[in-house]
């Protein structure tokens, strides 16, 4: 029986040739199969991929991020979800991300950036506190977030605080910039609150913007105790008038409505007319308003007619005694005609019945003379 001899396999034929453990072609084009023929898949040397260089070590004091986080057009768009699939980002996740791509600062570096804004008006070293402290801006808005729906305006409110706190810093005090920032972000985030909660404003001095803020969660700290918040006792622990509580209570629950609504049914009657008027109505105003220039106008009058009589000594104490805003004294008006101060006296008693007489005939419906009195 005749043997045939084993021919050797190439490595086109043993699928175990160049991928044993320091295997590889020792001539170029060893790899290539015989006689032409394409490579079938799975078989040969899978491809390596290209090893990428180290990319440099940040600098910690520079403002630009750590790592891309932006599509190439600029633009967050999408990042890989369940199942693998691509979920669309909202303007806050956005926002975070962007934020989290710079890192946070040491206090030595924070002091060193400070100096370099303050003392050379270096504006990359103001930029990048304000960079490193977007974090602590959201961390801050997150807790007013009850107290306002979208967190992206709070945010916004705290950026601004941030900044002014950049401006306000003074590196040489040895205090942390994130510790004193924090204070300029409240405030801008309270301002913000207590302007536009309301249309009309609930908090315009301190101690309403103090209840405005602690007067809920007193409630519920009450509450968790078992207690009943009643006016008395919420005045007692936020060290205020039971009168400010009620206000504020009624302020923070009634809602807004327009005084231009319709009560009525034909939509006639208004809810701002409804509303008594404190004070004196406009009808009233009108009123006196008529009656001080017809009286004027009589009192021009009743003048003239002194002028015509020649007395005087009655038209000097009609214009400096009745009718001027300041009026000369008894003593004065009587050293002007060398007459004492009773007589100035008797010729102005005398002269107010003439004018009360002369009212009362051109005016006959009018009964009230009182404001002749003297």
């Amino acid at each position: 029986m005749k043997t045939e001899k084993a021919r050797p396999r190439n490595k086109a034929e043993d699928p175990q040739a160049g991928l044993r453990f320091g295997a590889g072609p020792e001539t170029p084009g060893a790899d290539e199969p015989p006689n032409g023929e394409a490579r079938r898949p799975g078989r040969g040397r899978p491809p390596q991929p290209a090893q990428k260089p180290d990319a440099p070590e940040a600098d910690p004091l520079s403002a630009e991020p750590r790592g891309p986080a932006e599509s190439g057009t600029g633009q967050q768009l999408a990042v890989p979800g369940k199942a693998g699939k691509l979920e669309k980002l909202n303007a806050l996740q956005s926002y975070l991300m962007e934020a989290r791509r710079y890192s946070m600062l040491t206090q030595d570096q924070e002091i060193e950036l400070a100096k370099r804004y303050r003392e050379q008006g270096d504006k990359k070293a103001a930029q990048r506190l304000v960079l490193a402290n977007l974090r602590l801006v959201v961390k801050i808005a997150l807790d007013y977030k009850r107290h306002w729906l979208d967190l992206l305006d709070l945010i916004q409110e705290g950026n601004l605080g941030l900044l002014q706190g950049v401006k306000k810093f003074d590196p040489y005090r040895e205090i942390k910039f994130s510790t004193y920032a924090s204070f300029w972000i409240k405030a801008y985030i309270l301002k913000f609150l207590m302007d536009n909660y309301r249309l009309v404003k609930i908090g315009t001095t301190q101690a309403q913007r103090k209840l405005f803020f602690n007067l809920k969660k007193e409630k519920e700290r009450l509450e968790a105790f078992g207690f009943k918040p009643t006016l008395s006792l919420l005045a007692k622990n936020l060290s205020t008038t039971e009168a400010e509580v009620e206000q504020m209570e009624i302020r923070m629950d009634t809602p807004e409505e327009s005084l231009e609504n319709p009560v009525t049914d034909d939509g006639k009657q208004t809810l701002g007319a409804t509303i008594p008027v404190e004070g004196e109505s406009l009808v009233e105003k009108l009123a006196e308003s008529e009656f001080r220039d017809l009286i004027a106008a009589k009192l021009k009058e009743f003048r003239k007619q002194l002028v015509t009589q020649k007395s005087e000594k009655e038209l000097f104490i009609f214009d400096r005694r009745l009718m001027a805003e300041t009026p000369l004294t008894l003593q004065e008006a009587g050293e002007k005609f060398s007459i004492s101060r009773e007589r100035i006296r008797q010729l102005e008693v005398r002269l107010l019945r003439k004018l009360k007489a002369f009212l009362k005939q051109e005016l006959p419906d009018f009964e009230d003379f009182d404001f002749l009195k003297r």
